[in-house]
């Protein structure tokens, strides 16, 4: 039985400039951390790869994890893609006062696709992290809507 998602996983070639961005900037806050070398059996059958060495950190937000990885083997590549393609297009995160949250933001240096968007049960925006990463900021602000935490249920509003 699914139970929901869990986490989502982004591979960057900074981990620490990364971790600076979510947590200090996002106001995620690090779970846990490991780093594993060549030759590391279990993550390179879990993961289907050779020789795969990486340093790694789970972060934590709301009500989910956000894994980060920094491979240092098998040579990472960055093929550009554009959010209209087939894949992962972006990571969406639930926020309040979505005015207040750009502008900050803005000053930390991300930059957005455009304004916020507002309709009448919900506000977006779309945005990069430092690696380009497309981040989507989401304000619900009617509890009837169908994203809202307040169809999921206890422990909705999106807090632990």
């Amino acid at each position: 039985m699914i139970l929901g998602i869990h986490h989502a996983a982004i591979s960057t070639p900074d981990l620490d400039r990364a971790l600076d961005f979510y947590c200090n900037v996002l106001g995620f806050t690090v779970a846990s951390r490991m780093d594993w070398a060549q030759g590391a059996a279990l993550p390179d059958t879990i993961m289907g790869l050779r020789g795969s060495a990486a340093r790694q950190a789970k972060l934590r937000a709301g009500n989910c994890f956000l894994e980060l990885f920094e491979f240092s083997s098998p040579a990472p590549s960055r093929p550009e893609r554009g959010i209209q393609d087939h894949g992962i297009t972006h990571l969406c995160l639930h926020v309040r006062e979505l005015a207040a949250e750009v502008a900050r933001l803005e000053a930390a240096g991300i930059r957005f696709r455009s304004a916020p968007q507002r309709r009448a049960s919900h506000a977006s925006v779309y945005g990069h992290d430092p690696d380009g990463n497309v981040l989507e900021l989401l304000e619900v602000t009617d509890d009837s809507h169908p994203f809202s935490f307040a169809t999921l249920g206890p422990g909705r509003d999106g807090r632990p």
